[in-house]
């Protein structure tokens, strides 16, 4: 039995009404995007105008100016490691494949600059001049391969206690080489170019949450349900 039907009764209203809401935020209203699709864009577009590493990448590189390695690398996969020697071989490095294995012989800031200027490719959605680098490779493949190579130099240079110049190389796989694959074919965005409906965004999230919260609440409060102590 309804305790309050007046209390109940707008509750239920305002439960209808936001899943009405509910319900038309979930039509291609923006270029044939839902709002929440077309809010993820928004925001990922917004957080890539925020993460270009390159540069500070860059400057990392510097640090490990005139340093020679000669490691061998382990891949799980064959086409990855003649792919990845590849690469490394184009940035002037010495890379022999055998099998899952790579041995490599050359500059370490050489590898880390080529990596850089094809995580800058990325970052810039110009997958083009990175397969044309690569003999027409896919260009995540290719940041994938960057990815994976700078992993495994990391742990071969730890293994060998030469823990700053691995610091650098695992600040340019994840800072330049993640993040350009993370946002490749993102275009980016500053926030201020969007301010307004950001703004809004957020403020609709909180309120349509409590309203959501209102809802409820007086749905249960007319119907006659209360907590007590």
């Amino acid at each position: 039995m309804v305790h309050n039907k007046k209390e109940f009764t707008g509750g239920l209203v305002a439960l209808v009404l936001f899943f009405v809401v509910l319900f038309y935020m979930f039509q291609p209203m923006f270029n044939g995007l839902n709002s929440m699709a077309y809010l993820d864009a928004l925001y990922n577009s917004i957080s890539k105008g925020s993460v270009y590493y390159i540069p500070m990448a860059n400057d990392e590189a510097e640090k490990v100016s005139g340093k020679d390695v000669n490691l061998v690398l382990h891949y799980v996969d064959e086409n990855i490691a003649a792919q990845s020697a590849a690469q490394m071989a184009a940035a002037g490095v010495a890379a022999e494949v055998k099998g899952t294995d790579v041995e490599v012989a050359g500059s370490l800031k050489a590898i880390l600059s080529a990596s850089i200027a094809d995580a800058d490719y990325m970052y810039h959605n110009d997958g083009d001049s990175v397969s044309a680098k690569y003999d027409g490779i896919n260009p995540r493949r290719a940041s994938y391969n960057w990815w994976v190579t700078l992993g495994q130099i990391d742990r071969a240079l730890s293994h060998q206690e030469d823990f700053a110049a691995a610091k650098v190389v695992n600040t340019v796989q994840t800072r330049a080489v993640e993040t350009a694959y993370n946002y490749f074919k993102i275009e980016p965005m500053h926030i201020s170019d969007k301010l307004g409906t950001v703004i809004f965004s957020l403020a609709f999230y909180v309120f349509y949450t409590l309203w959501y919260g209102y809802a409820i609440l007086w749905v249960f409060e007319g119907w006659g349900l209360r907590l007590s102590h």
